[in-house]
């Protein structure tokens, strides 16, 4: 019940309140924020190992690549709700990323999306009173988040992370 009631001021507080202030944790389990990437653009995207989009994972990296240096920074929220496409274990996930695509952007533990239990910074993103209302429609979702903690763009799960249309919203951002 605790844990609920938690869930439930949390969700509050994300949704009246900006994104930096809602915490999640890194897939070792260490405490973090929006907050602890203030002064970098963050695209935030969920992910998952076994699905059509996984590809995905290599143009992920290679903006990574591109713009990291330049205070640019992804993070990665394994999700398991669209069709169990992300059932491994939170170092599975990671070695999956580290062994297939070679992943060098942080990675989050394992969330949810939409639903229930929906994590609140996607609540914050996608509810009702959110930056961009409407549920996440699938795996590799992506949203960019401003240098101040403000969202800035969504991109649909088929729009790739190298798409014209993302890399023009990243570098209008980190201007």
């Amino acid at each position: 019940m605790r844990s609920l009631l938690a869930s439930i001021v949390l969700l509050a507080t994300a949704t009246a309140a900006d994104l930096t202030a809602i915490p999640f944790k890194t897939i070792d389990g260490k405490e973090k924020s929006l907050a602890d990437y203030k002064g970098k653009v963050v695209l935030v995207v969920n992910t998952a190992s076994k699905c059509g989009l996984t590809p995905q994972y290599e143009a992920l990296e290679t903006i990574y690549d591109k713009y990291r240096k330049k205070d640019f920074v992804i993070l990665g929220f394994p999700c398991n709700d669209f069709n169990g496409q992300e059932p491994g274990t939170e170092k599975e996930i990671e070695k999956f990323c580290k062994d297939k695509y070679d992943i060098s952007f942080p990675l989050m533990e394992k969330i949810h999306v939409k639903g229930e239990e929906q994590h609140p910074l996607y609540a914050a993103l996608t509810g009702k009173d959110g930056a961009f209302p409407g549920d996440v429609k699938w795996n590799f979702g992506k949203f960019l988040i401003g240098k101040d903690g403000k969202p800035l763009a969504r991109f649909e799960p088929q729009t790739k992370p190298d798409a014209t249309e993302v890399t023009e919203a990243i570098e209008k951002a980190l201007k």
